[in-house]
């Protein structure tokens, strides 16, 4: 009986969190229309401004310090500066791509929140500061992205490359690569890359609908029973917003393990250099990815390990 009753209260306050919760997430919406395209326009306009500005310069003086810098040896410099143009040519792309995805999420997401927080309990006009938070001071943050992003492109970028220039200790020795393992290192990263960036990719999409639907059953636990984050009763609103929101995570979660891979895979070039043996690359390309799966295991509680092999 006692079991019942506390079943059907848990279930009362669910069903009657939801008005509540939907008026927020209206006004919490209302409010990112309204503001995040003043705040995409800051940050796009802002840092493209300054990242296209500023892009000559940088190539300039990032050959000339590379190519005055005595950190390197000579054939790890030439490669270098063979392959300088495509990361500098990546740069402004990246940049304001970011730019782009930065406003938007922000933009959105930054009001969106802030009417939630309002509802704690260190506010005591709630209804002022759910219709106000987040509208300014979004409008701000913006213009603080965009005043450290022009300080990166002025000051430290330049300050990184002067100190790349200086002197090395006498105990140091110039870093340089050995040429002739150089074709090696490119055949195992050529093979490395495409094949971890679609073994990694294809685990993470198979694992996705695990990591969706065991958020969704471990907040919607957390909600009724007030578990958790959601133990105070001013933390319930973030309870919807999470449970509405975490199909976009599990989306960054897939795209950030497709990016990631990238990486992995050009470090099997790393190792090969590392270890001086072609083997230990392709060992790593393979080892990586088990890795990566018995990881995502642990991580949605699956069972221990991984079926892919591991060789050492």
């Amino acid at each position: 009986m006692d079991s019942s009753a506390g079943l059907l209260t848990k279930l009362w306050s669910f069903i009657s969190f939801l008005p509540f919760f939907f008026l927020l997430f209206i006004l919490g919406i209302t409010k990112a229309t309204l503001i995040g395209p003043i705040a995409f326009a800051i940050m796009l306009v802002g840092n493209s401004s300054v990242i296209i500005g500023l892009w000559t310069a940088h190539v300039v003086w990032t050959y000339y310090c590379v190519a005055r810098t005595k950190r390197f040896g000579l054939a790890f410099k030439v490669v270098v500066l063979i392959c300088l143009p495509l990361p500098l040519l990546l740069c402004p792309v990246l940049g304001i791509v970011g730019s782009i995805l930065g406003g938007i999420g922000y933009g959105f997401f930054a009001p969106l929140f802030a009417t939630f927080e309002a509802v704690g309990e260190n506010f005591k006009d709630k209804i002022y500061h759910c219709c106000i938070d987040g509208s300014w001071s979004t409008i701000k943050t913006s213009c603080t992205v965009v005043e450290d992003v022009t300080d990166f492109c002025f000051h430290s970028y330049f300050s990184y490359m002067d100190e790349l220039r200086e002197n090395l200790p006498p105990q140091e020795k110039p870093f340089d690569i050995r040429l002739s393992l150089l074709p090696c290192c490119l055949l195992v990263t050529l093979v490395g890359v495409p094949l971890d960036v679609v073994l990694i990719t294809s685990i993470a999409i198979w694992k996705s609908p695990y990591m969706l639907f065991r958020g969704w059953k471990r907040l919607l636990e957390d909600l009724i029973g007030r578990k958790g984050p959601f133990l105070e009763t001013e933390c319930v609103p973030f309870a919807g917003l999470a449970i509405i929101l975490w199909p976009l995570a599990v989306i960054g979660a897939v795209l950030a393990a497709t990016i990631f891979s990238i990486f992995l895979g050009l470090y099997s070039g790393v190792v090969v250099h590392q270890e001086d043996s072609t083997q230990m690359g392709f060992a790593y390309i393979v080892s990586v990815v088990s890795l990566f799966d018995e990881y995502v295991n642990d991580l949605l509680f699956l069972r221990e390990g991984s079926c892919l092999p591991r060789s050492y």
